[in-house]
């Protein structure tokens, strides 16, 4: 027993150290404790007033509990039973009725927000409105007002509201941006949920599936781009326009149309697939393999045609259980650089003073 408790002993500051460490790990763009939204900002409050009622309920408990020991603690000579409380009224009616307005005190604002967040801002005029729908593993953004269908990058305008309806391809996701709005279930069986985001200032946000969904739910990410309103409108602007061509060999353009526009689009159709139109302006291959740790870093080409070319040749090892196929054995060296090139290059103006590129 000594020998455990020796063992213990020199462990507890290991353990400690270890908490202290890992409570700095994170990122400031994935992180509650960082709102840069009015959603998140109230969100941050409801936990900053729930920690605060249950540390005074926890310093109370034991401050009464430590009183109680020191104050009625057996003396030496003393035989006879402390004087019993069982019965008294008075007592039983104060900690029945303080745990209770506690409860009102937190409940309040918590029923009101859990309204306010879910509010449908679809038909106000000044929103932007995006469907959001899930498939294993990835996000479709569609701009129903805009005609714009694009994935992985959520692109918003700073300032304004964006109304959210979220639906599933597939199985249950849960859409969540922490550091600007709270989780929303995308569910199956056709059901709608609303929700609303907003971002204060323009920035890059990351986004996760915070429901489990699959072999690669951990790598279902997607960012969102806070940008400004101008920027926005040029954006708007270029997704509308016609696609940039497939310029070079012909066989490297028809590789690319039989191979890779089967599944995916350069336009804003529908598709089984992300849409592919500005993928180099994109700050992740696949959701997952960023092509920059930080929004302060540019967005490198040689860095993207990289994840390119793991992505295409080898999808499963990046992202294991999705449905893209590999194409390590059925494109040519040649079909490859051309299609991991035109992909690279093509980029979004409006998108190129955000991404430093």
């Amino acid at each position: 027993m000594m020998k455990r408790w020796h063992a213990v002993k020199r462990l507890l500051p290991l353990f400690a150290g270890l908490v202290l460490l890992l409570s700095a790990c994170g990122r400031s763009d994935l992180s509650t404790l960082n709102p840069q939204g009015p959603v998140a900002d109230k969100q941050f409050d409801l936990m900053l007033l729930a920690i605060t009622i249950m540390t005074i309920v926890v310093v109370a408990v034991f401050g009464i509990a430590i009183y109680v020991v020191i104050r009625y603690r057996r003396r030496p000579g003393q035989e006879e039973i402390p004087k019993q409380i069982e019965g008294n009224h008075k007592l039983e009616v104060i900690w029945t009725v303080i745990p209770i307005l506690l409860l009102i005190i937190l409940a309040v604002p918590t029923v009101k927000y859990v309204f306010a967040f879910a509010e449908d801002y679809s038909g106000d005029p000044d929103a932007v409105n995006v469907k959001v729908t899930g498939h294993q593993f990835w996000w479709e953004f569609e701009y129903t007002d805009l005609g714009i269908n694009t994935a992985h990058d959520l692109v918003i305008p700073k300032g304004k509201k964006i109304a959210i309806e979220l639906r599933t391809a597939d199985v249950l996701h849960s859409f969540w941006v922490p550091a600007i709005a709270g989780k929303m279930d995308t569910n199956p069986q056709g059901n709608v949920n609303k929700m609303f985001i907003e971002a204060y200032e323009a920035g890059l946000y990351r986004g996760k599936c915070a429901e489990f969904c699959g072999q690669s739910h951990a790598l279902m990410e997607f960012k969102v781009k806070s940008v400004s309103e101008e920027t926005f409108k040029a954006w708007v602007a270029e997704m509308k326009a016609e696609p940039k061509a497939f310029e070079g060999d012909l066989k490297v353009a028809e590789s690319f149309k039989q191979n890779c526009l089967t599944c995916h689009a350069i336009d804003n159709a529908p598709a089984l697939g992300p849409n592919l139109k500005g993928f180099g302006s994109r700050e992740a291959v696949a959701g997952i393999m960023l092509n920059r740790e930080t929004a302060d870093e540019p967005i490198e080409q040689a860095v993207v045609e990289e994840h390119l070319r793991q992505w295409i040749t080898e999808p499963q090892k990046v992202k294991p259980g999705n449905t893209m196929p590999a194409f390590k054995e059925k494109l040519s060296e040649e079909e490859l650089d051309g299609i991991v090139k035109y992909l690279a290059e093509y980029k979004l103006e409006s998108l190129k003073e955000f991404n430093k590129q």
